[in-house]
């Protein structure tokens, strides 16, 4: 049978791409991201611990938001929270060392994955971005060298592994930039907000309170922040441009650490981009710094001088490539889901979490809950404020799916109180991004009957189209 030149060329690419996945790499770069992600991870436990957000946010609340189909994630009873971080901790530092590396990997990823999906409230991007990383390390070999494991264990250890596993870790990364450029090519963004808002907040900050009050430094982190997001992949993929990038990169997430309160994320951020450099890089800065061997194809305490490469990886690459482009296109895909629900992303929500929207919006909200008994006929105002914490009420207010999720919560109340059927009715004012109060759903539609689903929500009424009279 011929085939056509198209094809031929198709598949020609097609090897390309698979020898390149395959081929073997130094593996300096993904034992210094099993180092930087282990420490990290153990740093975000330790902090727990001393703020006491454990119990803030797992153990005091009564009532717990949760993600849609994982209603059945509760928390541990007791002291059970406390030790379940203790282990993660444990863990965390397994990683780093590189002991008994797969079993950590796969238990930190489900204990992390686990706290995450317990409070819905407590969504942010880069949680999800270290559940994500976390699943990509049970795979990667990063213990293959510099770890307890490869001294222990002759047959692991291995100065290369095979390319795929870095260039999924630098993937991750370019998703995080590329879709977060994305979300601000919109017309909030261009016109300052809502990064005027923060740098108003920051107004006795000695280096943001000098530009708070100026136009031309809001326009300029505005517009600087698109370009950085959209291009920084590109320039950090070209050898020429690469440590210009990457220092433009260090620049823009310690500005992000200055002015917003996001965590780990800039450290992680900065560790992750430095995954765009050649992959020995890690080896010849020890090198070069007088701390490793002279010899280039070493890793100090792999407890061997001339170990082969591993070959197991090539076993079965057929699975492995195609697993490895399943996860390529479902983190390229679910980002897209915004764009099927109607509307304006900032002003539902839907499609919002899980696409890589940061600091995008800043809603004002006031939301009031009625239970209407039709059998007596009285309607009794409900206070979120008796059953949530501050911290929960904030997010909820703004957020159509949390209010849903709380309108079932007092339905289901009522019924252990004997009333069998209420209805549950909102009235929810939202100020977007500073633009006068709106109406976010119908206060006409009884929430109580209305199921969670992933489908766009007929009770939300779509920016335009709803009452500006306050409630």
């Amino acid at each position: 049978m011929s085939h056509s030149p198209a094809e031929g060329d198709s598949q020609s690419r097609f090897s390309r791409l698979r020898s390149c996945l395959f081929a073997d790499e130094d593996i300096a770069s993904l034992v210094y991201f099993r180092i930087l992600f282990g420490l990290i991870m153990l740093y975000e436990v330790v902090r727990y611990f001393r703020r006491d957000w454990i119990a803030r946010y797992f153990i005091e609340p009564t009532f717990h938001f949760k993600y849609y189909g994982f209603e059945w994630v509760h928390p541990w009873p007791g002291d059970g929270m406390y030790y379940h971080f203790a282990a993660l901790g444990v863990l965390a530092a397994c990683i780093t060392i590189g002991l008994a590396y797969r079993i950590s990997t796969v238990l930190f990823f489900l204990g992390f994955t686990y706290v995450f999906l317990l409070e819905q409230a407590r969504y942010l991007n880069h949680f999800y971005f270290v559940c994500l990383i976390s699943f990509l390390m049970m795979f990667i070999p990063a213990h293959r060298a510099f770890s307890i494991d490869a001294r222990l264990f002759p047959s692991v250890r291995s100065r290369t592994a095979p390319a795929w596993g870095l260039w999924l870790l630098r993937f991750q990364m370019g998703v995080v930039y590329f879709y977060g450029g994305l979300a601000k090519l919109n017309v909030d963004w261009f016109r300052g907000e809502p990064v005027r808002t923060y740098l108003r907040n920051r107004s006795d900050d000695p280096i943001f309170g000098l530009l708070a009050n100026h136009e031309w430094a809001v326009y300029c982190i505005a517009y600087s922040g698109v370009l950085f997001d959209l291009l920084v992949v590109p320039f950090l993929l070209w050898r020429k441009t690469r440590a210009y990038a990457f220092l433009i990169g260090i620049l823009f997430h310690l500005t992000n650490h200055h002015l917003f309160n996001i965590g780990i994320f800039p450290w992680f951020s900065m560790g992750a981009t430095a995954l765009f450099f050649s992959p020995d890089w890690p080896r010849r800065l020890l090198v070069k710094i007088g701390i490793g061997r002279a010899n280039a194809q070493q890793l100090p305490i792999t407890g061997e001088t001339s170990a082969p490469p591993v070959q197991s990886f090539r076993q079965g690459s057929t699975l492995v490539f195609a697993l490895v482009m399943t996860y390529v296109a479902i983190q390229l895909l679910v980002p897209l889901r915004q764009w099927l629900y109607p509307g304006d992303v900032n002003w539902t929500d839907e499609g919002h979490r899980f696409s890589w929207r940061m600091r995008l919006r800043h809603k004002v909200a006031t939301t009031k809950f009625y239970v209407y008994d039709p059998a007596t006929g009285k309607t009794q105002r409900e206070r979120p404020k008796e059953v949530l914490t501050d911290w929960q009420n904030n997010t909820m207010v703004g957020r159509p799916d949390m209010i849903l999720q709380f309108a079932h919560y007092l339905a289901e109340e009522a019924r252990k109180d004997g009333r069998e059927r209420v209805e549950v009715h909102v009235e929810s004012m939202v100020a977007l991004n500073y633009r006068p109060k709106r109406r976010l759903i119908d206060p006409k539609v009884d929430l109580a009957a209305q199921k969670r689903s992933l489908r766009p929500a007929p009770w939300l009424l779509r920016y335009g189209n709803e009452t500006t009279d306050e409630p």
